[in-house]
């Protein structure tokens, strides 16, 4: 199965731990009573509610001392359906060893079940996992800064391009390959890998297409191995294809930089336009009106886009132009980076101008304005309307804002909106969104919410509590509680 870079579900903010680093910990004194060992778990919940489905996001390892456990089978069997990565029971004081038939009822599920001994609370459990992921975070940070330093100082060789390639292949532990436009293989680097994996790494760089307009990422798998291909900027064609035996957090990343570098390195074969480009620029310098010099740039009209985010890094500005097929971009200092007080993880701001023919989409770690289709004489205000939409994309939080004229309302589109509500809510399951639609209908009122819910109003409280965690929102705040109930309104539509 292949997905572009556009499918791929949002990651957890921490690698997750494997259930066999937490049961190495003596410490604790877990014991695994059955399932698999390597399950990976994101994080830790506890719950004694007879049913904990609903309270459930999935990937946690649920703890509980079977209070109300009364059914083992039915108990285990919505665990599974929700999502949970593995099942924690406390021995005492309800059970002085873990019930048979849970035993028994995880097993045929292939539920990890592990017994938490009298000693060992339930928070000393969630505290070491937290440890745990803090330090694999670290651990990927440091990978990746080290990948980061070693592409660069390949980029740096007599031979560049087959240097950056084997820097990459040694750093993934797997082959890395540059196609040229045709589909055949230029440039490769790293282990052999079955011909069978080599024409499907070849067929997956064929999905994402000359540039621009195609994705710019895509992944999939082929001969036992996890296959990704990037596309290079500047339209010649030319991709990037990886294949290894796994695939860790941190290597869309490593790749990311890798494409930034060979999309700088093969900049030569565009030579001839940069010319033409340049001597547009000086006449422009020396006096010229925008619209003398234009037709050097290239067949208006034209788009101008505002971003601002990135990685951190100093290729960032250059990533994104490479990623929407433009090699017109400024990196425009803020007031921050002007001040010389830029750390290294500010997001930066990015102006760029493409053809109208270009289609700008969204890019993973940047928010967009794009302005209004515009002539030479018009760039100016096209430059201001892209700098409000994109003043709009990050104030809701939005990937992409495009100018709209014609009043407010014409500013939202529908499918933008349903698109930007389905996005907002996604941490939400059902039952936490009908209770937020119902609180915020009811204008925050705890009573009347639980009388309409037909609920207690400690689990109202629970519920939007939850809700304000899982969307990292402050409800209290007027303006959140707006946009909530406008996101509310156009997912129901």
């Amino acid at each position: 199965m292949t997905m572009t870079s556009a499918e791929l579900a949002a990651t957890p903010p921490a690698p997750p731990v494997s259930l066999t680093a937490l049961l190495a910990r003596r410490d604790l004194g877990l014991r695994l009573l059955a399932g698999p060992e390597d399950a990976s778990i994101h994080w830790v919940h506890t719950s004694e509610m007879a049913d904990p489905y609903p309270y459930l996001l999935g990937g946690e390892l649920l703890m509980t001392a079977g209070v109300q456990l009364t059914d083992p089978a039915r108990y285990v069997e919505r665990v599974v359906a929700a999502g949970a990565a593995a099942l924690g029971f406390g021995v005492a004081p309800v059970y002085d060893t873990v019930p048979e038939e849970l035993v028994e009822a995880c097993a045929r599920q292939g539920l990890p079940l592990v017994e938490v001994p009298p000693k060992t609370p339930f928070t000393a459990v969630a505290r070491a996992l937290w440890r745990l992921m803090a330090e694999a975070r670290l651990h990927e940070l440091r990978r990746v800064t080290e990948a980061q330093q070693s592409l660069a100082a390949a980029a740096a060789r007599p031979a560049p391009v087959p240097a950056v390639l084997g820097a990459l292949a040694s750093r993934l532990g797997g082959r890395a390959v540059l196609f040229g436009p045709d589909g055949t293989e230029s440039v490769a680097a790293g282990r052999e890998v079955p011909a069978d994996a080599a024409r499907a790494l070849r067929e997956l760089a064929g999905v994402l297409g000359p540039r621009p307009g195609g994705p710019a990422s895509a992944s999939g798998d082929g001969g036992g191995l996890r296959l990704a291909a990037y596309a290079l900027g500047g339209g010649d064609g030319l991709t990037l294809g990886v294949a290894t035996e796994r695939r860790g957090p941190g290597d869309h990343t490593v790749a990311g930089v890798a494409v930034v570098l060979l999309s700088l390195l093969t900049a030569p074969h565009r030579g001839a336009d940069a010319t033409v480009r340049d001597g547009a620029l000086v006449r422009l310098l020396l006096g010229a009106a925008p619209a003398q010099v234009v037709g050097g740039l290239g067949a208006g009209p034209w788009t101008v886009v505002h971003a601002r985010g990135g990685d951190g890094t100093p290729f960032a500005a250059a990533s994104l132009a490479a990623a929407l097929g433009t090699p017109l971009v400024e990196a425009a200092a803020s007031e921050e980076e002007a001040g010389g007080s830029r750390q290294d993880d500010t997001p930066v701001t990015v102006r760029l101008l493409l053809p109208a023919s270009t289609p700008v989409t969204e890019q993973p770690g940047w928010a967009l304005g794009v302005g209004a289709p515009a002539g030479a004489e018009e760039l100016a205000a096209a430059d201001a309307q892209a700098a409000r939409a994109l003043r709009r994309a990050e104030a809701t939080r939005t990937p992409l804002v495009r100018h709209r004229p014609g009043g407010i309302a014409a500013l939202v589109d529908p499918a933008e909106a349903a698109a930007h509500a389905r996005s907002l809510l996604a941490p939400l399951a059902e039952p936490l969104r009908e209770t937020l639609r119902t609180w915020l209908s009811l204008h925050g009122s705890w009573d009347r919410t639980a009388t309409a819910m037909d609920i207690h109003r400690n689990t109202v409280r629970q519920r939007i509590t939850r809700c304000a965690a899982l969307l990292d929102r402050d409800l209290d705040d007027p303006d959140v509680r707006m946009e909530l109930w406008f996101a509310l309104a156009s997912a129901s539509g």
